[in-house]
């Protein structure tokens, strides 16, 4: 069995849940519901079959699939009646009719007076083909499963269903709590690898924490090295994983892919990613973009400082789609072939400037966790004109995106043999000089891989990023 690296977090959440349900809950509604969202290939599914390997109680794990409802219920029943809850033997030999039936016969299988767990895997599937399945989960968890000592355990990949099941004006409101489960952390991947920390972020980058990417790294193996053994394998998860993750997200919709791939290849600005998207209307671009941002595939950002600002950027919000998309999507007729040789090249010539931007995110979000940072730090973004002059890598301030006060300034600097030196400390004085709310006293910092030849700034090195994510 692989070791289970990391997720002390989430597991400490669901079993705080199960706590709950074996004191008995409220007076007589001793169950539990948790809404578990998260991107495809992020670990769901196997973060739940370690809580319930931990937790060793009865239970039963339905994964849905894109079918028919009366096809969906066939397997249901067969799980249940394969699993070992005390009453599974009543699903055997039954002819599904609904899923009302179906959840009322579960509550009748599963232990009344002893905890018990229930997943079902991929919920969105079954909302899709069935539209009233969220006011027959509502009526069942309401009438039966919340007066037994069950923890019912609903997982979806679709961000933007899973988050709509729990609002106001759905059936379910307030009857779950809502679970997010993010990739492996920078330090997650660090541990799995046994990499030093400059290296581990590297990795995370390519492979955005993905587990069933990471499991294909040899511990202890170069960046290089992984990169020759994946890309020469068609069959690698580095490789395959990016193509699903669009087929899932995205089935048949070719112009929400031109869309996120002109944005994956570098393109920020709504008039870039029209020109490099192609002949796309701009009604069909406004529409397609605000479905990337929905499903929680783009990111938005607006610049932060004391200045209000329209001149949103837009990113790639998978960490692994970053890279896949660039180097990996165009490359898979090579891949096919036999020539990893030509995709590595490629990557080797843009890695340094990819990597440049690519970390940048990764770097703010580390920054969020940091302890040390100017009193009153609350947000961590970046700044930016329509002309890039300036452009800041590291923007703190007490609130965003129109602050109040900003509280620190910095700049990246993200390469192997080049420190942070006198040169980037009077461009980043220039620049903090142009940035609306900072002043001659504002802290300036500089995030560095090979640290800095000047004292005047806060140095943060790869160690303290990954630091801050344990």
């Amino acid at each position: 069995m692989d070791t289970f690296i990391g997720r002390k977090r989430e597991l400490a959440k669901l079993r705080r849940q199960m706590d709950k349900v074996r004191d008995g809950g409220r007076v007589g509604r001793p169950g539990r519901a948790i809404l578990m969202r998260g991107r495809r290939r992020v670990g769901k599914s196997r973060l739940a079959e370690e809580f319930i390997r931990q937790e060793q109680v009865p239970h039963v794990y339905f994964a849905a699939e894109q079918e028919s409802v009366q096809e969906q219920l066939q397997r249901f029943y067969a799980a249940v009646s394969a699993s070992e809850l005390p009453g599974a033997r009543l699903f055997a030999g039954q002819s599904p009719q609904s899923w009302s039936g179906a959840l009322e016969l579960l509550a009748r299988a599963l232990p009344q007076d002893a905890p018990s767990i229930v997943v079902i895997d991929e919920l969105p599937y079954l909302i899709r083909s069935d539209p009233y399945l969220e006011s027959k989960l509502q009526r069942a968890f309401d009438r039966e499963l919340s007066r037994i000592p069950v923890l019912l355990l609903l997982i979806g990949s679709d961000l933007s269903m899973m988050e709509a099941i729990n609002q106001y004006d759905k059936p379910f409101y307030m009857r779950a709590t809502d679970m997010v489960v993010p990739p492996l952390t920078p330090a997650d991947v660090a541990d799995k690898l046994g990499l030093p920390a400059a290296e581990a972020i590297d990795a995370h980058l390519v492979t955005g924490g993905m587990p069933m990417v990471c499991e294909e790294w040899e511990p202890g193996a170069t960046l290089w090295d992984y990169l020759e053994s994946a890309v020469a394998d068609s069959t690698s998860a580095l490789v395959v994983s990016g193509e699903r993750a669009l087929a899932s997200e995205l089935p048949g919709d070719a112009q929400a892919r031109r869309v996120l791939r002109a944005i994956g290849s570098g393109s920020r600005t709504r008039a870039s990613i029209l020109r490099s998207a192609g002949d796309i209307p701009h009604t069909t671009m406004s529409r397609t973009m605000q479905m990337l941002l929905d499903k929680r595939m783009v990111l938005a950002e607006l610049p932060l400082s004391a200045k209000p600002s329209r001149e949103t950027r837009y990113s790639v919000a998978d960490s692994h789609l970053r890279f896949w998309l660039p180097f990996l999507s165009t490359s898979l007729t090579d891949i096919e072939r036999d020539r990893a040789d030509l995709v590595l090249r490629r990557i080797k010539r843009g890695w340094s400037s990819w990597r440049g931007m690519a970390v940048e995110p990764l770097v703010r979000e580390s920054l969020r966790r940091l302890d040390g940072l100017p009193e009153d730090t609350v947000a961590v973004g970046g700044y930016w004109t329509r002309t890039n002059d300036p452009e800041i890598d590291i923007v703190g301030a007490d609130r965003e995106p129109v602050a109040q006060r900003v509280t620190m300034v910095g700049s990246i600097k993200w390469l192997e043999n080049r420190p942070f030196d006198r040169h980037d400390l009077a461009e980043l004085v220039v620049h903090r000089s142009k940035l609306p709310g900072a002043d001659s006293g504002t802290p300036m910092y500089a995030v560095s891989r090979s640290g800095a030849d000047t004292g005047e700034v806060v140095v943060v090195t790869p160690e303290d990023l990954v630091d801050a994510w344990r």
